[in-house]
């Protein structure tokens, strides 16, 4: 008793803590492995008789399945022990066997061939139950190498979430940053322009607070959010600035991420039109073709001393940030290019849109 105790308390544990507790659906399953028996079973015999005889087959079946399912794989084959599972496995179902017989010769105690039927045929029940049980062993295997790939792909997704929400977290305060201290410079000044500033600023979080939290936007807002950026932008600058945008194709049905070409526009206009730059210059050219998208921005440099590094990328975090959000959004259907000169900065990304 003390060995049968804890092969019993396992496979109790075992079952009411695995998936294999929906009980209906297994009684569904075994009776309909009862009825393709009974269905296939070629004999001479009354229908009644190959019915019990099959109940039997079922019930010995389901005794080796559920302990080599709740009690041999856990314990062994799932701890490596690969060798000793298989020793289990093949005595689990040695002794089994005899006991399957033992109970169709009592159970057709009044059918003295059928009997002797039984007897002569020792050696197909044992195979056909060892059959049954490495048959549950390799269903066991294939449920669990599922299961294990859904689960790794359910984390994957779940990390790829957290690490973009983690760069959209960085590029919405970064912006914000810089655009209020536009603001501020305006209303310093007491500008008449500061009314029309706080309209685009307005415009311009209500779409990254309201409109960024889908992992698709339309293209057509994200390209109207583009261009409230650089308006406002605008609005703080002179005339003296060579500032173009030109946008071509259809927009209409296509998709991208968010806040995506943001920071390549950060980076111009940090780079592009500052103190050291009196005619300085950002030219924009967005065009849509197909399913594909192709964004080029260049945007002039002003010298910042003999250290300059023509091979040190501009822009900081949100360059960063942008080429990381590329490599898990658009892995392999993007380009991206920069060139880096003493006197101009020219980025072209080409990438295929969502429909």
């Amino acid at each position: 008793m003390s060995l049968i105790e804890p092969v019993k308390k396992t496979i109790k544990e075992r079952f009411m803590s695995s998936p294999m507790k929906s009980t209906w659906y297994h009684v569904f399953f075994w009776l309909m492995v009862l009825f393709i028996l009974v269905l296939t079973d070629r004999n001479q015999y009354a229908f009644h008789i190959t019915f019990f005889k099959e109940i039997v087959n079922v019930v010995f079946f389901a005794i080796v399945v559920y302990f080599n399912l709740l009690f041999l794989i856990p314990q062994f084959l799932k701890e490596g022990k690969v060798l000793t599972y298989s020793v289990f496995l093949f005595f689990s179902v040695l002794l089994i066997s005899p006991i399957k017989t033992l109970s169709l010769y009592i159970l057709f105690q009044s059918f003295p061939i059928i009997q002797q039927r039984f007897i002569d045929n020792q050696g197909f029940i044992f195979l056909s139950s060892l059959f049954v049980a490495a048959s549950s062993t390799i269903f066991q295997i294939l449920n669990d190498w599922q299961k294990t790939d859904i689960e790794n792909k359910e984390l994957e997704y779940k990390t790829t979430q957290t690490e973009l929400n983690f760069l959209k977290s960085q590029i919405n305060p970064h912006f914000l940053f810089n655009t209020l201290n536009n603001v501020y410079a305006l209303t310093l000044k007491k500008s008449d322009r500061a009314p029309e500033t706080v309209l685009k600023l307005s415009e311009i979080m209500r779409y990254i607070l309201y409109e960024c939290n889908e992992r698709k936007v339309p293209l057509k807002k994200e390209i109207n959010y583009l261009k409230n950026y650089i308006e406002l932008e605008k609005l703080r600058l002179s005339k003296s600035f060579d500032i173009k945008v030109n946008v071509e194709g259809d927009t209409d049905g296509k998709f991208i991420s968010p806040l995506l070409l943001t920071p390549f526009l950060e980076n111009a206009f940090k780079h592009g039109i500052n103190q050291q730059l009196l005619d300085g210059y950002i030219h924009v050219t967005l065009i849509v073709n197909q399913e594909n998208l192709q964004l080029t921005i260049e945007n002039s440099k002003g010298s910042s001393g003999p250290t300059e590094n023509p091979q040190k990328k501009s822009g900081g975090i949100g360059l960063a940030n942008v080429e990381r959000r590329l490599e898990i959004l658009y892995p392999a259907t993007h380009t991206l290019n920069t060139e880096n000169k003493i006197d101009h900065y020219l980025i072209e990304l080409t990438l295929k849109l969502d429909t």
